[in-house]
């Protein structure tokens, strides 16, 4: 079962932080000037210029672009620092198209100025995990405030770093 109000991005936020989640979640979004977003936005852009790029899902999320004759979904990333995001919002993406008839799609994140793929399937104990992360994604949006900020190395390169640290 999908939930209305989760998409790839807050799927990503939720497993870099959740305080980022939280104000992404109420429009708070400071992404769209930011460098380095435009920097991975371009990267995917060139790396593959023959395919169709940002394919807009009815949940608002963005596909980077999908290979119908091999049935694979690719989500392209300019650093491999959040990995772990990565991969849950790729498996996020594989379930969504899962749910919505699409069988036997697999994922690939294509990391390009690394010279890395990473193969991606979506398991059983995967799409237990999603719902346990949509469960957990609605407490935490449904909060009056929002969660303590961490401090983590990361931190200063984030959009919302003058948000939680000026």
């Amino acid at each position: 079962m999908l939930n209305p109000r989760v998409n790839g991005t807050k799927i990503s936020y939720y497993f870099i932080c959740h305080r980022k989640l939280w104000l992404f979640d109420r429009q708070l979004q400071f992404e769209s000037d930011f460098n380095a977003v435009e920097e991975g936005k371009f990267i995917s852009e060139t790396t593959y210029p023959d395919e169709r790029h940002e394919i807009q899902l009815s949940d608002g999320a963005v596909l980077d672009f999908y290979d119908k004759r091999h049935k694979v979904v690719h989500e392209v990333k300019k650093s491999d620092k959040m990995e772990e995001a990565h991969l849950w919002q790729l498996k996020y993406y594989l379930y969504y198209l899962k749910i919505s008839g699409m069988v036997d799609v697999t994922g690939r994140l294509d990391y390009p100025k690394l010279k890395k793929t990473l193969q991606v399937e979506l398991t059983k104990d995967d799409e237990q995990k999603i719902q346990g992360v949509f469960d957990d994604m609605t407490v935490i949006v449904h909060q009056e405030a929002p969660p303590e900020r961490i401090n983590k190395k990361f931190c200063k390169s984030c959009a919302y770093y003058e948000f939680c640290w000026a």
